[in-house]
């Protein structure tokens, strides 16, 4: 593995790249060979709740399925929040019971996820995917012992540099996401803004896929 694409919803197949591809389980591909699955918030459908929780249970036990995801909260959707937080912790249950780690969806509700993962005391690997907010929330996440993913903002938020450049490099990973670039044109500007070569970036990802999903 050259590359680790932390999450995307898009299977690229390049050799170079392991890619964590979302799935739903409603729709899930077999062919793709590495992936997370969960209920994103925006698309909890209580008729299909057992049903969708009774899949992830099954595929969380094949090791093909790296992690339960992305599932999480967010508060500028119309779901209620109480029924959100439910979906979300009972994936959280699924996590420490198959010991895999958990790609997070947070819109507007941080403090609501750090306090869900303290109250239910989650030991597995939790990272935010797609984070692109500031230093202060960065250090608390990461004081609360998340992981946090970069991907579209990187590119995008220049004002992001500053942020990125401060989290710890054992604690950050790469992704695409929805976006047309490639997670090596991720990996260029990762490396420019931690002043790394390609190849010490390259070894810092694969050592904290290693912690986070090995």
């Amino acid at each position: 593995m050259k590359y680790f694409n932390l999450h995307t919803h898009q299977f690229t197949n390049q050799s170079d790249v392991l890619e964590l591809v979302n799935q739903y389980p409603k729709d899930f591909d077999a062919s793709i060979p590495f992936y997370s699955i969960g209920i994103h918030p925006w698309y909890i459908e209580e008729t299909r709740l057992d049903e969708d929780l009774k899949i992830i249970e099954e595929k969380l036990q094949t090791k093909n399925c790296l992690a339960i995801g992305e599932c999480g909260l967010d508060k500028r959707i119309e779901v209620p929040f109480d029924l959100q937080v439910s979906v979300f912790e009972k994936q959280l249950e699924l996590a420490q019971k198959f010991k895999k780690p958990v790609v997070i969806h947070c819109v507007a509700a941080f403090q609501e996820v750090m306090a869900i993962k303290k109250k239910m005391k989650i030991s597995v690997p939790m990272i935010i995917h797609g984070f692109s907010k500031n230093n202060q929330l960065a250090e608390q996440l990461i004081g609360a012992g998340f992981y946090l993913s970069f991907g579209k903002y990187l590119l995008k938020n220049p004002d992001l540099k500053t942020v990125f450049q401060n989290v710890p490099n054992n604690r950050f990973f790469l992704e695409t996401d929805i976006m047309e670039e490639s997670i090596k044109q991720v990996y260029e500007i990762a490396c420019e803004y931690k002043g790394l070569k390609l190849k010490e970036l390259e070894g810092i990802i694969s050592s904290n896929y290693r912690n986070v999903f090995e």
